[in-house]
This record gives C-alpha cells, sequence and structure tokens, in this order.
C-alpha cells in the first residue's frame, strides 16, 4: 500500500484530486480535463485508489470515481503534529 503523502506527491494526481473536488468522474472524464490519456489516468487513479484517497464505484461499464475523504486523515495528522509543535514554541517565547 502506497503512504499517502507519497501519493501525493506526484503533481498529475495532485491535479486528479483538485479535479474530483467538484464531484465524482470517470476516467474518461478526468482525461478530458488533462493533458494526459486514459490509461495514465486510470493508473494514478489506482495508486490513489491504493492510498485511499479515492473510491471508486461501478456504474454500468464506467467506473466513477470520487475523493474518499476519510483518506486524507493521516495527512491531517502529520500537518497537526507540526502546528503543535510550532504552537508549543510560540507558547514558550510568549512566557519569556
Amino acid at each position: 500500500m502506497m503512504h499517502v503523502l507519497d501519493a501525493l506527491g506526484n503533481p498529475l494526481r495532485r491535479a486528479i484530486l483538485q479535479e474530483l473536488r467538484g464531484g465524482p468522474l470517470s476516467v474518461g472524464d478526468i482525461a478530458a480535463r488533462l493533458p494526459v490519456s486514459r490509461p495514465a489516468v486510470s493508473r494514478h487513479l489506482r495508486v490513489l485508489e491504493d492510498a485511499g484517497l479515492v473510491q471508486a464505484r461501478e456504474e454500468g461499464t464506467r467506473n466513477i470515481y470520487s475523493v474518499h475523504m476519510q483518506g486524507f486523515a493521516s495527512v491531517r495528522a502529520f500537518v497537526d503534529a507540526f502546528w503543535d509543535t510550532a504552537l508549543a514554541r510560540l507558547e514558550e517565547l510568549a512566557r519569556r
């Protein structure tokens, strides 16, 4: 399983997530909005799905992808840990 932050390290995968922010889309819909082929989009969607950032549902012969918000929990925890450290340092400076 790919770590969420590794999956987010690719600019195309971030662009796919940006497109999915507006709502669920098929592979073809995503590919039409980005300068890459459908097979490339499919490969990146598999990585995002493996990392828990998107989920797919079948609709006829198409897979429809959407953002899986719970997948971002580890990203938030990672960033929050830095905020906690920064706030503790700020509080220490304020006490001086």
